[in-house]
C-alpha cells in the first residue's frame, strides 16, 4: 500500500507537521528524506530496510558511497543529499557553539560531537578551543587512531591552544566499541593534558567520550 493511501495522521510528513519531528520514529524521519520507495515497498518500508541493513542511523550516516549505493533504490544522488543534510546539521550546531557559552549549552556540544564522531570505525581525538567567554574558537580533529587506541601528544594540544589564544578546552574522543566508560589510559591522558595546559593558563573544562548513542562527561563525574 502506498503511503498516500494511509490515514492522514499516519503519514510521516503530515504527522511531522501536526506533532513535530520528535514524534516520528527513525524510519519515519528517514522516509521523509527518501520521499519515495521502490516497487513493492513504501518509503517507510525502504527506510526500515536501510536501518536494519546498517544497524541504525549512525552506521548509515557513516556508510561509504559504495555500501550505500548497494541498496536497491539508493545511489550517488541520495548519498550526496544525505551527506549535505549531515553537514548542515554540524554547521548549525557549530554556529550555535561559536556564538554562545558552551558550558551553558552542554547538550549542543554533545549533539555536535555525536554528529562528528558517532558511528566511526576508528578512534579520533578532538579538542574544542574556547575563548574567555566559553565560545568555541575552533574544533579540530587533532589525532586519529585505530579501532582501540589513538596516540595523543600533549605538546601538540598545547601548541594549538596557544595558536588559538584559547582560555579553555573541551577534550573529546570516541569509543568505537560502544562502551563509554573511560580506560585507565583515558584518565591518565586527561590528567597529563590538564597539567600541560595548566602551565600556559588554559583550563580543561571537560573531557567527553562518545560511544554510540551514549556519552560520558568527566566534569559530570567530578573527575576534573
Amino acid at each position: 500500500m502506498s503511503i498516500m493511501d494511509w490515514p492522514a495522521g499516519d503519514r510521516p510528513r503530515e504527522k511531522l507537521l501536526e506533532r513535530g519531528a520528535a514524534a516520528l520514529s527513525d524510519a519515519e524521519l528517514l522516509a521523509i528524506f527518501l520521499r519515495v520507495g521502490v516497487p513493492g515497498k513504501s518509503a517507510v518500508d525502504l527506510a526500515r530496510d536501510l536501518l536494519e541493513r546498517f544497524n541504525g542511523l549512525n552506521p548509515l550516516f557513516a556508510s561509504t558511497l559504495a555500501d550505500f549505493s548497494a541498496i536497491p533504490g539508493m545511489g550517488p544522488a541520495k548519498y550526496a543529499q544525505l551527506q549535505a543534510v549531515l553537514e548542515m546539521a554540524k554547521r548549525a550546531l557549530g554556529e550555535e557553539m561559536r556564538h554562545g557559552d558552551a558550558l551553558n549549552s552542554p547538550q549542543t556540544v554533545r549533539d555536535y560531537l555525536q554528529l562528528k564522531m558517532r558511528g566511526l570505525g576508528h578512534e579520533v581525538f578532538m579538542v574544542l578551543f574556547l575563548d574567555s567567554q566559553n565560545r568555541v574558537l575552533a574544533a579540530p580533529e587533532l589525532f586519529r587512531g585505530t579501532l582501540t587506541q589513538t596516540s595523543v601528544y600533549p605538546r601538540e594540544v598545547v601548541k594549538q591552544a596557544l595558536a588559538w589564544n584559547a582560555a579553555g578546552v573541551i577534550l573529546a574522543h570516541n569509543h568505537p566499541s560502544g562502551v563509554a566508560e573511560p580506560s585507565q589510559a583515558d584518565r591518565w591522558l586527561t590528567d597529563q593534558l590538564k597539567a600541560a595546559l595548566g602551565l600556559v593558563d588554559v583550563k580543561v573544562l571537560d573531557h567527553i567520550i562518545v560511544a554510540g548513542r551514549d556519552g560520558l562527561s568527566f566534569a559530570e563525574r567530578g573527575w576534573l
